[in-house]
């Protein structure tokens, strides 16, 4: 029997999807991704202090277009981080708040977005420096 070469070897699962089985890594990647997208994020984190209207999360998320706003509330509704009430009015009035399970998601979100703040100078310079290093002609 001829020895086993490194590239007949399946490495083993490591990193944060290997606590979970292998069977799941297509939905983990799916509820990470919607989880850390910018969009679901900064609409979660406007969401913490309680329901607000289409309009007023417009409003707070700045750059956010109309049709991204509805599709990011559309997801974060079909994985059940947010609900949608709609009220009998006229003007009809329609309210979005976050679920018991998006207000588990706050922790991270608020952590993530507490990182990027006290980071945002040094993420400057950083980027700063990198884009001289890029621009200088190479020998």
């Amino acid at each position: 029997m001829a020895p086993e070469s490194p590239a007949d070897r399946v490495p083993e699962r490591a990193g944060p999807c290997a606590r979970w089985p292998a069977e799941h890594g297509e939905t983990m990647r799916q509820i990470v991704e919607r989880a850390g997208d910018k969009w679901s994020v900064l609409v979660i984190g406007t969401l913490e202090h309680g329901p607000l209207r289409y309009t007023d999360l417009q409003r707070s998320i700045p750059g956010i277009s109309q049709r991204m706003l509805t599709h990011t509330l559309r997801q974060l509704r079909r994985d059940g981080l947010v609900t949608r009430t709609a009220y009998p009015e006229v003007p009809p009035r329609v309210e979005y708040a976050l679920t018991d399970l998006g207000a588990t998601l706050l922790v991270a979100v608020t952590a993530m977005v507490d990182w990027a703040g006290s980071h945002h100078d040094e993420i400057i310079r950083n980027r700063a420096h990198f884009d001289r290093q890029a621009a200088e002609p190479r020998p």
